[in-house]
């Protein structure tokens, strides 16, 4: 059977086309810290290739036959939460079964079971792994994946019998721990089920590193795809990788995802001889994120945890994160792979493809009702093209009659006003064109670059437009708001080349202090010879 882009699972290098995990690794720092005897900590996003790695790290230490290394998931505990009896339980289990699959003629997976009922719940773990490292004829290693799906008092419990057993040592137990997750666990907040709040670090301060697992860089997404080029003779044209980059940041399951797409889904180019372009590519997106499949799911979850929601709103609105977004906060929402921060440029959302999953999964209700009320071609021109006048022009009339009530409604409520518009732009140039999103932390602006595709004489044409859109603050007045944005709003269309540029300025005073009719307006501008529509609002 031919091999294939995984998006489902650990990769197996026999059925799947792989990068090669140690190559995206220091190993020659792991195998250290290994032979030294540490405890340590390796996190990276979900479906970035974590528990690949932990796979091939078990078979060569194995290899080398110096290590009895064993690989446990203890996703499984997940629902104990704060019951320690049945997580202690639950855990203690799957590590026998894992042993008995792996090193059948070993104590523990001999005498194991029978070990388990003649003790007592809440130490099973630590007793386990204290026999088993009595009786074993090589040091162990224990890589325990998916350590951040346990909650409150059995992941606390989980981590004191850990570090219990090292702190004891040299009395027998593991040589070496490696602990797998999203997160690292020194930085998570723990919750028993007294309300205490604790640390992970104050549960497990023998953790020597925290290693992370980085994204794909663009040499291994060439080697990547690469293969697929090697075994089926279809070629991905040069433009296409610096795209793939853009879109997923090298995000492992995104970069997987898109090539499944073109390569299985798009019937077209199940024709081998048929070359994958920049246009398929961007197809290719588009499928995915109306897809929505389980990683863009997951990751959309997040995005009502109020954590997440104070880091992640004031980036969609241009602005800066206020005391209230302390570095914890930042750090589980890099962790989760929404944003990266990077100097000098500052934090940013992670990558194109989540720039447009999150605002449309934000505003899925708004976009469902914009569906009822405003037809996706109200707008478009005999021959196909898009009156963008006409479409903001009905912007500013929609949010002159439902912003109060649409704002009031929002999560995301701070950011409701770069949030409409981008589900009224949505609504219209969905299936007809791409809406590329320029946000992030401190800029002062949410910047929209909407391309619109049509035909003219079996021709495909492109027309280009950029929209910023300001928030006028309190003190400021709204002329030096404009002025400001003008400036932006140009630089913004020097890089894009627009046929069209244009500048909206939202002005949140209520209405009782300031009427709509003073509000709102449309002025034709200019800013370093470019012409640039204002729309008051």
């Amino acid at each position: 059977m031919p091999r294939h882009f995984n998006t489902a699972g650990p990769n197996h290098p026999a059925e799947h086309y792989s990068v090669d995990s140690f190559e995206r690794i220091h190993w020659p720092e792991i195998q250290q810290l290994i032979d030294g005897k540490k405890y340590f900590v390796l996190h990276a996003p979900r479906q970035s290739g974590k528990t690949t790695l932990l796979q091939a790290i078990v078979e060569r230490l194995n290899g080398e036959g110096r290590y009895d290394a064993l690989r446990m998931n203890v996703e499984i505990a997940q629902a104990a939460r704060d019951d320690v009896a049945m997580g202690d339980r639950l855990i203690a289990t799957r590590l026998i079964d894992q042993a008995d699959i792996w090193f059948p003629e070993s104590w523990i997976a001999r005498e194991g079971s029978s070990f388990l009922t003649s003790r007592q719940p809440g130490a099973l773990l630590n007793g386990l792994l204290t026999q088993w490292a009595r009786h074993a004829p090589k040091p162990i290693v224990l890589l325990i994946d998916e350590i951040d799906s346990l909650i409150g008092d059995t992941l606390v419990s989980v981590l004191r019998q850990l570090r219990d057993g090292y702190i004891g040592r040299p009395a027998p137990f593991p040589h070496s721990i490696i602990l797998c997750g999203v997160r690292d666990v020194r930085d998570s907040r723990i919750h028993t089920s007294t309300g205490e709040i604790i640390t992970g670090g104050s549960c497990f301060n023998i953790k020597t590193e925290s290693l992370t697992l980085g994204s794909f860089s663009e040499s291994e997404v060439r080697q990547l795809y690469g293969q697929h080029t090697a075994e089926t003779g279809q070629v991905f044209e040069e433009s296409i990788y610096s795209k793939v980059m853009a879109l997923t940041g090298g995000q492992p399951w995104l970069v997987n995802a898109l090539a499944r797409e073109l390569t299985e889904k798009m019937l077209d180019l199940r024709d081998r001889s048929h070359p994958i372009t920049l246009e398929e590519v961007d197809e290719a997106k588009e499928r995915l994120i109306l897809r929505r499949d389980t990683h863009l799911d997951q990751l959309v979850d997040k995005l009502r945890e109020s954590r997440v929601r104070r880091v992640i709103e004031p980036m969609l609105k241009g602005g800066a994160w206020d005391q209230s977004v302390s570095v914890e906060d930042r750090r589980y929402v890099a962790d989760l792979g929404l944003i990266v921060e990077q100097r000098p440029e500052g934090a940013r959302i992670a990558n194109e493809i989540y720039r447009e999953v999150i605002p449309r999964e934000i505003t899925s209700i708004v976009e469902s009702n914009f569906a009822a009320q405003v037809p996706s071609t109200a707008f478009h021109l005999p021959g196909g093209r898009l009156d963008f006048r006409a479409l903001l022009t009905g912007f500013q009339q929609f949010y002159r009659e439902n912003s109060e009530v649409w704002n009031k409604r929002a999560i995301y409520e701070e950011a409701a006003p770069q949030l409409l518009l981008q589900a009224w732009l949505q609504r219209v140039v969905n299936g007809g064109g791409r809406i590329e999103r320029e946000y992030a932390l401190g800029r002062g602006r949410a910047d929209l670059f909407v391309r619109f595709f049509y035909r003219e004489n079996g021709e495909r044409k492109e027309q280009r437009f950029v929209v910023e859109m300001k928030v006028k603050k309190e003190r400021r007045s709204l002329e030096a708001t404009i002025e400001e944005g003008l400036k932006q709003t140009a630089g913004y269309a020097d890089q894009c080349h627009p046929d069209e540029a244009h500048l909206i300025v939202v002005d949140p005073t209520p209405a009782k202090e300031r009427s709509w009719e003073e509000k709102v307006f449309v002025q034709e501008r200019s800013a370093e010879g470019r012409p640039i529509t204002v729309w008051g609002m």
